[in-house]
């Protein structure tokens, strides 16, 4: 696994007007140190559409300086990005080549800008000498290798902060106060390769502009479907890293898009999508399968260690834990394989030509404050009759296996509403406000069903190794009751979602 590196930095414009000034004023800084100049060679990759530049991610073979090597950055917020680190190689490194598939797909990536800096460096560290963050002044020239305007070079000089590793962040906000009062001003590019590609690319003729928001019901829904499939595009890297909730939000991205058809069909012909749907189908069922783990895991734990020591009889926690470790094993490796796997990669190519040739139908272009709402309420009265036939039931097996219905219906309600905010505004808003609310109480219950279930086989198998079993069946008897409170509670949150007039609203 490559070498992370969470990097916070800020850049600034360094002009003949402007110098560095005195950093040994900034507070907290004890000392400055000189560490020299270092001369740097970077070729940066991307494909021939820079692919990769567009999704603000950066992919260099860099040498020179203490951290030569292959560096891939994927951005994490403004002034924030992870920075992987693999050494030095004539190729591309299949731990990188793995992070950039869902973006890379079938194409190699090339280079397309050499950047060669003089890096003239200073550590600013406190009065015990520990670094606070790393100054430098680079002069750049940048050569553009590939396409349109190949062989085009710019030149500039910035100032680039980065804190120190476990940094305060607000120490940046101390230098540049500094640095602000000298006459130095945040730079304009967010990084070099961006100045780069932006100095050498073509000088075109400004094309008149086009109005771009959503217009028609066809445009807010392809806005909405193109947002989940940039979604789960984005998250790959997350997923295949085991950053947290990223494969929770990934199959909620599947789960939204499949929705969209489902509510959309209208708009969008179901002959294109139903095929699709089933594919997002199968890529959250392989997703849930350790996502589903995960979350049982947590709500055991959490029930376990929220009881007085006196009531944990006999090693619970180290059964929990063999438990979930045996049903989790190689849960991990079987999602990598599926997401190198050719099924999901055709599926993205897929979503690729669904979202730049839409199979759009004629509702998509009336407008969306007629369109949008009929799907929306249409979506709304499934999930009434549902909750209808639910509430027939005694609690009971059958009970909950129709409110767990109940739920799919109700996720799928309040994605539509979300979908059409935009459109709808405030009534939108409001509808999938309440339907969460409904969604919510729902989920909890069918935890609850899950958990009595894993717990009544933790009990079994407890019992057979000659384990008491007095703690699971406590722990049981508190998820029976959780389920109770939640069916108590459900008919007042469904009167709110229920209400005539938030539906009414919808209309108008």
């Amino acid at each position: 696994m490559a070498d992370t590196k969470r990097e916070i930095e800020r850049k600034y414009e360094a002009t003949d007007a402007t110098r560095l000034p005195d950093l040994s004023r900034v507070a907290g800084v004890g000392r400055v140190e000189k560490r020299g100049v270092t001369e740097l060679d970077a070729v940066y990759y991307d494909t021939a559409d820079l692919r990769l530049a567009s999704h603000s991610l950066t992919l260099r073979r860099r040498t020179g300086g203490a951290d030569e090597g292959w560096h891939l950055k994927f951005p994490v917020a403004t002034g924030i990005r992870d920075e992987l680190h693999e050494p030095l190689a004539d190729t591309l490194p299949p731990s990188f080549a793995a992070l950039l598939r869902s973006r890379l797909r079938h194409t190699e990536p090339a280079p397309v800008v050499r950047l060669l800096s003089s890096r003239d460096v200073q550590h600013l560290n406190d009065d015990d000498g520990t670094l606070l963050a790393e100054v430098s002044v680079d002069t750049v020239l940048a050569e553009r290798l590939a396409g349109e305007g190949a062989g085009t070079t710019a030149t500039w000089t910035e100032i680039e902060v980065e804190l120190a590793d476990d940094g305060d962040p607000a120490f940046l906000d101390a230098v540049e106060k500094r640095l602000r009062k000298a006459g130095v001003r945040p730079s304009d590019s967010s990084s070099k390769l961006a100045r780069a590609l932006a100095e050498t690319a073509p000088v075109r003729k400004e094309k008149k502009r086009t109005a771009e928001d959503p217009q028609t019901a066809g445009d807010h829904v392809l806005t909405y479907v193109r947002k989940q499939i940039r979604t789960i595009v984005d998250l790959d890297p997350a997923v295949r890293r085991d950053l947290p909730d990223s494969v929770h939000k990934m199959r909620v991205a599947t789960r939204r898009l499949r929705s969209a058809f489902k509510t959309y069909r209208r708009i969008l012909d179901r002959g294109t999508t139903d095929p699709i749907g089933a594919e997002l189908k199968w890529l959250a069922g392989e997703l849930g399968v350790d996502r589903d783990q995960e979350v049982l895991d947590q709500r055991l734990g959490d029930r376990t260690e929220a009881l007085p020591a006196t009531l944990v009889l006999g090693p619970v926690r180290g059964r929990l834990k063999v438990w979930s470790a045996a049903r989790r094993t190689g849960s991990r490796r079987r999602i990598t394989d599926v997401l190198d796997g050719k099924r999901y990669l055709a599926l993205l190519d897929t979503l690729d030509a669904l979202a730049a040739d839409p199979p759009l139908r004629p509702a998509a272009s009336r407008a969306p404050a007629k369109e949008l709402p009929r799907a929306v309420l249409k979506d709304y009265e499934k999930l009434a009759r549902r909750m209808d036939h639910a509430l027939e039931h005694p609690p009971g097996p059958e009970r909950d296996a129709a409110m767990h219905e109940v739920r799919k219906a109700a996720k799928r309600a309040r994605y539509a509403g979300d979908a059409a905010r935009p459109a709808l505004g405030k009534p939108a808003k409001r509808f999938a406000k309440r339907v969460k609310a409904v969604q919510t109480v729902l989920g909890d219950h069918q935890d609850s069903v899950v958990a009595r279930d894993a717990l009544r086989t933790l009990a079994i198998e407890a019992h057979a190794a000659g384990e008491t079993t007095f703690t699971w069946g406590l722990l049981y008897g508190h998820e029976e009751a959780t389920a109770d409170a939640r069916e108590r509670e459900l008919p007042e949150v469904w009167a709110r979602a229920s209400d005539p007039v938030l539906r009414a609203d919808l209309k108008h």
